[in-house]
C-alpha cells in the first residue's frame, strides 16, 4: 500500500455499451473489434480504445460549452433588462419627489389615447372627438369637451386639442396635489409606482421563461432561435414599461381624495348607535299565550326498584331477572 502523498496511477474500465462511445465512438470501434475477433468480456488496452476514448470525451465537454454558452445568452437579454428596471426602481427609493417622471408618463399616456381617437396626419372627418371624450373620462376621469371645441373654433387643429387636453389633466393633478399636500401625494405617487413596477416585472419575468421554452421551435421555420428571443423579449419590455405607465396614470387621477370635512359627513352618528327596534304589539303578542294552557308535569315514576328486590310484576322472581333483565 502506498503511503500518502506518494505518486500513483488509476485504472478504469468503461464498456462499449456506454452511452459516452455509443454515441460518439461506438460504431467504429464496435466494427474494429468484431473483425479482430475480441472475446466478450476481456479488457481491450489499445491505443486505438484510449483515441477514441478521448476524441468522445472533447465532443461532449464542446457539447457542454456550447449549451453553457447558450444559456449564458439568453440570460444576458434578461440581466440588461434587470439593470434598466432595478436603476429606475433605486432612482425612484432614493428620490423624494417624482413629479417630473409621473408628469412625463401622463403626457405620454394622453398622447396614446389621443392618437388612437386622432391618428396622425389625419382629416377632421376621421376624428372620432365623442369616443375621446368618453376614453378620457372613463380612464383618466378628464373632462374635455373636445367637441365643444370643435363647434367654438372650426379652425382648431389636432395639436391645439392635444394641448388643451393635456392643460386640463395638470390642472386636475395640481387640484389633488394642494387637496392633500405636495409631500403625502408625492409619496403616494411613489407607493404606486413601485408597487406596480415589481408587480408586473415578476409577470415579465414569467413570460421570458415560457418563451424562452419554446423559442427553440423558431429553427424549424429557418430562424435564428436567439435572435427571435432577443426580438421578442424586447416586445414584451416595451409593453411591460407601456403597462407600468398606463396603470400608475390611471391611479393617479382615478384615486378619490376626502377631506376632513367629507369623512365627518360620511361618519355614522354617535347618536344612533345601540338602538333597539321592537315592535308596537311585541308585549300583547307575547303574553297572549301565557296562562292559557296548563304545562304537562311530569309523570311519577313511583319509588326505585332495586335490581335484588322482587319484580313489581308479582311474577316472585327478583327484578333484575324478570323487567329489570338487560337484553
Amino acid at each position: 500500500a502506498g503511503r500518502q502523498g506518494d505518486a500513483g496511477s488509476s485504472r478504469f474500465y468503461l464498456s462499449l455499451d456506454d452511452p459516452l462511445l455509443r454515441i460518439f465512438a461506438g460504431e467504429r470501434l464496435r466494427s474494429i473489434m468484431e473483425k479482430l475477433k475480441m472475446p466478450e468480456g476481456e479488457a481491450i488496452e489499445h491505443p486505438l480504445v484510449t483515441r477514441s476514448l478521448e476524441s468522445a470525451q472533447r465532443k461532449v465537454e464542446a457539447r457542454n460549452f456550447d449549451i453553457r454558452k447558450q444559456l449564458l445568452e439568453y440570460d444576458d437579454v434578461s440581466n440588461d433588462q434587470r439593470k434598466v428596471i432595478y436603476q429606475q426602481r433605486n432612482e425612484l427609493l432614493e428620490s423624494e419627489d417624482i413629479s417630473e417622471t409621473t408628469t412625463a408618463m401622463r403626457h405620454s399616456v394622453i398622447a396614446d389615447i389621443f392618437q388612437t381617437y386622432v391618428p396622425p396626419e389625419s382629416v377632421e372627418e376621421q376624428w372620432d372627438m365623442s369616443g375621446l371624450e368618453q376614453a378620457l373620462a372613463s380612464e383618466l376621469q378628464i373632462a374635455a369637451p373636445a367637441t365643444q371645441w370643435i363647434k367654438d373654433e372650426p379652425a382648431i387643429s389636432a395639436d391645439e386639442i392635444l394641448a388643451r387636453i393635456t392643460q386640463e389633466a395638470d390642472a386636475a393633478y395640481l387640484a389633488k396635489t394642494e387637496l392633500v399636500g405636495a409631500e403625502t401625494f408625492h409619496q403616494f405617487e411613489r407607493n404606486v409606482m413601485l408597487q406596480s413596477l415589481d408587480s408586473h416585472w415578476r409577470e415579465h419575468l414569467a413570460a421570458l421563461d415560457h418563451l424562452r421554452q419554446g423559442i427553440h421551435l423558431r429553427g424549424y421555420a429557418q430562424k435564428n432561435p436567439k435572435q427571435e428571443y432577443k426580438r421578442e423579449a424586447f416586445e414584451l419590455f416595451e409593453s411591460l414599461l407601456d403597462q407600468v405607465r398606463k396603470e400608475v396614470t390611471r391611479i393617479v387621477f382615478t384615486v378619490q381624495i376626502r377631506s376632513p370635512e367629507d369623512v365627518e359627513e360620511t361618519a355614522p352618528h354617535a347618536d344612533v348607535q345601540n338602538v333597539q327596534y321592537q315592535h308596537a304589539g311585541y308585549d300583547e303578542a307575547l303574553g297572549d299565550g301565557i296562562g292559557d294552557t296548563p304545562q304537562q308535569q311530569p309523570a311519577d315514576a313511583g319509588p326505585k326498584v332495586g335490581r335484588n328486590d322482587p319484580c313489581p310484576c308479582g311474577s316472585g322472581k327478583k327484578y333484575k331477572q324478570c323487567h329489570g333483565k338487560l337484553s
